[in-house]
């Protein structure tokens, strides 16, 4: 894959012999299609699972490579109707092009079969009785319905050789028979005056629902494009070309042809390509869409840099790291298309009944007509043939297999607006039920990194002034891990070291060092009491209020006095306690789990408000923990950032991992967080439970409209007041439900979280 959005998914070893790999699809048009081309695709030798996704028009395909190839597989979809895109270099931008060219086709066939229409309606309406008027309209209609409608009828039949039916099955049986006997009708009034009967045309119904279907395609078509804007916008973050350097000089090239160990060129203002490593050159860069954090950051010789990032001010090399596919980006868009083409428990529910539901609407329709035959009394073959033609067009399951993957693509891109990456579906339907939460705290609740969090001199400003440069010289040569945080702090004073005379680690203590004649120690009370320092009252009280703190407490001393004492802690994040307040006021039960030690443990659960805590906890303990509360019922989501995170994350209902963690940790979650905001986790359960409540609507207007559409259509209300739905009412009705079903997932991209 050389990048995420230019070229064919490469076949993934599942198991075995069987590798798993997508395909976009051509063609289709409804929710019937998708399963019709599933069922192909299950049904043909080799292929040991095809699962299709109408929303993203693709399918995910595990299959035996020996037995049968993506051509063979192509084949099969094709003859059907549909198509596969495979073997091209770049084939998500083949199926936006054929998507392009469908919309505006449909968009051609929609303007001028109202044109033609129109006037037909006028006369079946206003006119019906004008001289040759049912020949007008006959002239009019039989272009709609037969050329600009005729995919109805070819796909139908390609579905019919397989004994298959899906929506332009039911369009063209509807219109074709409406047509065909308003044809006759015209031909041949005496056969109905010779039996007393008036012989009724519906040309303008035969038109005008082939009108209001191809406005309701064109409509659906135009917002199911809008419903993943969230992830075009992602693959425009990757520029088309980029700056390399060979043999000194630089060379523009495709985004495609970058290999691993390159010299890039970035410069000011340009997005950079693909992730490395700068090698020369400085500058800050905006990666607010990698981490969430507004403010830009430094980046000099050594410091890593991400593909999809925006460079500020400064000009710099870098050496390409990873390309392609193994970008953070194109794992991002990656995760984000594949959440998308997920399907939700739910839709698997919903694609069973989009199976049997046209085969089931064709024969409610032959009952309609047979109970009209032998119970329809005068004019019962008229209102047989009208009422059967009406149930066929009202009846369409388009609403029926967009109420779920819509709601699931807009939910997925509204995450991804929100620093929420969800990776499976599953966990977007689960994650509104959940009631307990465990939160890992390293990383998670703190911000991970040990950090200066108090420093008080015990001499006067100007000493301790000098006294920095020491301090810093000290600790820049020291090994301990917990050097590097007095270093930052000194740097962010803007202090500069000295160069020390001589230097020595002494194990177990800290670090010394002789400086302009003087001797300097940095380290634990143990060095403090081997060197007979006396510790005051007051560094006494410091250093027990901050070690009841957690924090470790650090002294920085010459020959015979304290001059500083530091403390050292990995700081609970701002957001933290403001998170965790959130959830518990939702009702949900926050409990805090760590491998630390049990008076830190305690500090940071005191400090963020949560009760409940385990320290000490190895990885197989996290994930019992996990259990123990699935155990009493609960929903549980577990959110951490590291490899110990990762068995309890994959035991738990609904896993988040937070962006900044280890690649296992977010390779395992069904959710990542791409910020270190902890305030996203209530986004996310919030997230859930506005997408649930949007497929429970849409399932509802997509049900409602068959369950009160088709009684009516049947003529139901016949006997009470004599009212049969005309098949042009029901065309409007059925583009109607589908309108109404995408426009409502399309609420969710406003939803406040």
């Amino acid at each position: 894959m050389n990048t995420a959005s230019s070229t064919l998914e490469k076949p993934v070893r599942v198991s075995g012999a069987i590798v798993r790999q997508s395909f976009p699809v051509l063609e289709m048009t409804c929710a019937a299609c998708a399963v019709s081309v599933e069922s192909m695709l299950n049904n043909t030798p080799g292929v040991a699972k095809a699962v299709v996704n109408y929303a993203t028009q693709s399918v995910a395909v595990e299959y035996n490579p020996k037995a049968i190839t993506p051509a063979g597989m192509q084949q099969a979809v094709q003859s059907i109707g549909y198509d596969l895109v495979v073997d091209v270099e770049d084939p998500q931008q083949v199926q936006q092009e054929a998507q392009q060219r469908h919309y505006e086709a449909v968009k051609q066939r929609t303007i001028w079969a109202g044109i033609l229409s129109i006037p037909v309606v006028i006369i079946g309406m206003f006119f019906m009785d004008m001289p040759f008027g049912n020949y007008i309209m006959m002239a009019l209609s039989a272009p709609v319905v037969f050329w600009l409608g005729r995919s109805y009828f070819i796909n139908a039949w390609k579905q019919a050789r397989h004994g298959k039916a899906n929506m332009d099955t039911l369009v063209a049986l509807s219109t074709g028979i409406a047509f065909l006997f308003s044809a006759f009708n015209t031909l041949n009034p005496d056969f109905w005056h010779r039996r007393g009967l008036h012989p009724h045309v519906y040309f303008e119904a035969a038109a005008v629902v082939i009108a209001f279907i191809s406005l309701g395609k064109l409509l659906e078509e135009r917002a199911k494009s809008n419903t993943s804007s969230a992830l075009k916008k992602l693959m425009g973050l990757q520029p088309k070309t980029v700056r390399v350097i060979e043999d000194e000089a630089e060379r523009e090239v495709p985004i495609a042809a970058v290999k691993v160990g390159q010299l890039i060129v970035v410069r000011p203002g340009e997005k950079i390509p693909v992730d490395g490593t700068v090698t020369a050159g400085s500058s800050y860069v905006d990666e607010s869409m990698i981490s969430g954090e507004p403010v830009p950051v430094e980046k000099k010789a050594g410091e890593t840099v991400f593909a999809g990032t925006i460079n500020q001010k400064g000009s710099f090399r870098f050496r390409a790291d990873k390309v392609g596919g193994e970008t953070i980006l194109a794992q991002i868009i990656r995760m984000v298309q594949e959440a998308q083409g997920s399907k939700a428990p739910v839709q698997k529910l919903v694609d069973k009944i989009a199976g049997i539901f046209v085969p089931v609407v064709i024969g409610i329709a032959l009952l309609t007509f047979a109970a009209w035959i032998i119970f329809g009394g005068e004019n019962a073959f008229t209102h047989a043939l009208l009422t059967s033609v009406t149930v066929l067009v009202i009846a369409c399951p388009c609403a029926l297999g967009l109420a779920t993957p819509t709601a699931i693509m807009v939910g997925v891109g509204k995450g991804a607006d929100n620093n929420i990456l969800i990776k499976d579906a599953e966990s977007l339907e689960l994650g509104y039920k959940v009631n307990a939460v465990i939160l890992d705290k390293t990383g998670t609740i703190t911000e991970g990194k040990p950090t200066v969090t108090e420093l008080a001199w015990q001499v006067s400003d100007t000493e301790a002034n000098s006294l920095s440069a020491v301090l810093y010289a000290l600790e820049a040569q020291s090994e301990h891990p917990l050097a590097e945080a007095v270093v930052e702090r000194l740097k962010q004073s803007r202090v500069k070291g000295v160069t020390l005379d001589s230097f020595e680690s002494l194990t177990g203590q800290g670090v010394r060092g002789r400086w302009e004649s003087s001797e300097y120690a940095v380290g634990n009370a143990r060095l403090v009491a081997k060197r007979g320092i006396l510790i005051g009252p007051t560094v006494k009280q410091l250093a027990t209020r901050w070690q009841d703190e957690a924090k470790t407490v650090v002294y920085f001393i010459d020959d015979t006095r304290i001059l500083a004492v530091l403390a050292i802690a990995d700081p609970v994040k701002q957001t933290s306690r403001e998170a965790i307040h959130t959830l518990r006021k939702r009702g949900i039960a926050v409990y805090m789990m760590t491998g630390d030690n049990q008076q830190t443990a305690q500090a940071v659960a005191k400090a963020v408000g949560v009760s409940d805590y385990r320290a000490e906890a190895l990885p197989a303990d996290k994930a019992q923990f996990v259990k123990e509360l699935q155990a009493q019922g609960k929903v549980v989501a577990m959110i951490g950032d590291g490899i110990n995170d990762s068995q309890a994350l994959a035991q738990a209902d609904v896993s988040i991992a937070m962006g900044r963690g280890s690649d296992i940790a977010m390779d395992v979650a069904k959710m990542t967080l791409i910020t270190s905001d902890l305030n996203s986790v209530p986004k996310a359960l919030q997230l859930s439970k506005k997408t649930v409540q949007a497929i429970r609507q849409n399932l509802f207007w997509a049900f409602i409209y068959n369950l009160i559409g088709i009684p009516i259509a049947a003529g139901l209300l016949y006997p009470v007041n004599g009212f049969l739905l005309n098949p042009m009412i029901a065309g409007a009705a059925m583009a109607l439900s589908s309108v109404s079903v995408v426009s409502n997932s399309l609420r969710l991209r406003s939803a406040k979280l």
